[in-house]
């Protein structure tokens, strides 16, 4: 017996063309796929054949359900191709652009965020095995595994979105996956002020502390922002210098031509072949980089970019998770610790004042907008304590406008910054005008 029989004997596939352009039944769909896959195996398509694919998906349609609408068609047909060669059920939410994250909390609850605000989508997958088999595609892709012997994961997909999954037993509600997505053209500097993230002024002293080679750490806390501006900051590094970039995930997308991506790679199954962002940092001093970029820093490699930073490597950057100027330097403190250095707090803060030119807050408030709350430079230490003096800063009461957005406005502190002597030796042009008060 065929497909075509097999399925017409099952009661299910006897539904009426309402019914079935409402829902067409799960086993009917499951049973098309795997016919699908069946002709594929057999003709030896590969999967850089998309039209054939797709010609293959529209005669079985034809074949076993060509009593529903064209529209309703079309749309089992897309769905039935995500199956094949995509991520099943996201695909339609990776292909749409208002979605920033995507979270799957098992296989019956997707949640979204859009416009910074999260909500409960209407995607649904079959069972934990679905979402199970998505995962499995994203992480082979690059080379991972994820099993109940290694139950977390970190990966990215073809665009740069990260992806983070884990799994039973760790996960008790099921597969989780999280995806971060990244917009296929990276959003410039003229976004974020068209977002009202930071303004112009403030945009033209961030060009032009870039383009003087200050040292920069872009400071907030998750889903703020920080990995979108530090990609727009880096955009500001001139064309004829030799960019580093080192990151768990790939993330980062430079335009300039002379840009070496290196990406960490976590322990095997047997728990060796492990290479941190740490030894990773330490071997690109050896690669004559004009600048590195270190996408996070989180634990002991803190002490060696700051090292970096103090020896003839300026114009670095990188980010870190904190809720402020002040509380990023405790970070710093806290992360150069777990170096293994039993180094005294005074020599850290040193360490720190001597290598860090200027710290970028970035902020996302309840109302889901993002912004730059906080441009603060390090001037140096005072007695046993890192001086701090902010150049920028957002300021809002709490009030709330009609689009349910905060009113608050960008002020200039009206101090002129001391590293600007420095930017100045560096060839690049300055105005006093950015920090006027007006």
């Amino acid at each position: 017996m065929g497909l075509m029989e097999r399925i017409s004997a099952n009661p299910v596939a006897k539904a009426s063309v309402e019914d079935i352009a409402q829902s067409v039944p799960t086993e009917l769909k499951q049973k098309i796929h795997n016919h699908v896959i069946d002709t594929m195996n057999k003709t030896n398509i590969g999967l850089d054949k998309e039209d054939k694919i797709k010609d293959i998906i529209e005669e079985a349609l034809t074949l076993e359900i060509s009593n529903i609408t064209r529209g309703e068609r079309s749309k089992i047909a897309q769905e039935l191709y995500d199956e094949v060669m995509g991520y099943g059920p996201l695909e339609n939410l990776l292909r749409d652009t208002s979605v920033s994250e995507i979270m799957v909390n098992g296989p019956a609850q997707v949640y979204i965020e859009k416009s910074g605000k999260i909500q409960l989508s209407d995607v649904k997958f079959r069972n934990e095995e679905h979402v199970l088999n998505i995962i499995d595609r994203i992480v082979s892709s690059i080379g991972r595994h994820i099993d109940e012997a290694s139950p977390m994961v970190d990966a990215r997909l073809k665009d740069g979105s990260r992806v983070n999954a884990i799994i039973p037993p760790l996960s008790l509600i099921g597969p989780v996956i999280t995806i971060r997505k990244f917009s296929k053209t990276p959003i410039g500097i003229d976004k974020l002020i068209e977002f009202g993230s930071l303004t112009r002024k403030m945009a033209s002293f961030l060009e032009a502390c870039v383009r003087g080679k200050l040292n920069v750490v872009v400071a907030g806390g998750t889903g703020s922002g920080k990995t979108t501006l530090l990609n727009v900051l880096s955009s500001f590094i001139p064309q004829n210098e030799r960019i580093i970039t080192i990151e768990d995930a790939a993330e980062l997308q430079l335009k300039q031509e002379h840009v070496i991506s290196l990406e960490s790679r976590p322990a095997n199954l047997e728990g060796k072949g492990e290479i941190p962002i740490r030894s990773l940092l330490k071997n690109s001093l050896r690669m004559r980089p004009d600048r590195i970029i270190i996408g996070e820093v989180r634990s002991g490699e803190t002490l060696d970019m700051l090292q970096a930073m103090n020896t003839g490597h300026d114009g670095s950057l990188t980010t870190l998770h904190s809720n402020s100027p002040r509380d990023t330097l405790s970070r710093i403190e806290m992360m150069v610790m777990m170096s293994g250095m039993e180094l005294p707090l005074r020599a850290i803060r040193e360490q720190i004042a001597s290598s860090i030119n200027l710290i970028v807050q970035q902020s996302r408030l309840r109302d889901g907008t993002r912004k730059i709350t906080n441009i603060t430079e390090v001037l140096g230490m005072e007695g046993d304590v890192v001086v701090l003096q902010d150049i920028f800063k957002f300021k809002t009461e709490g009030q709330m406008n009609s689009s349910h957005q905060f009113c608050g406005n960008f002020v200039a502190t009206g101090i002129v910054p001391v590293c600007l002597k420095k930017i100045s030796e560096n060839g690049v042009p300055v105005s006093n005008d950015w920090f006027d008060l007006r």
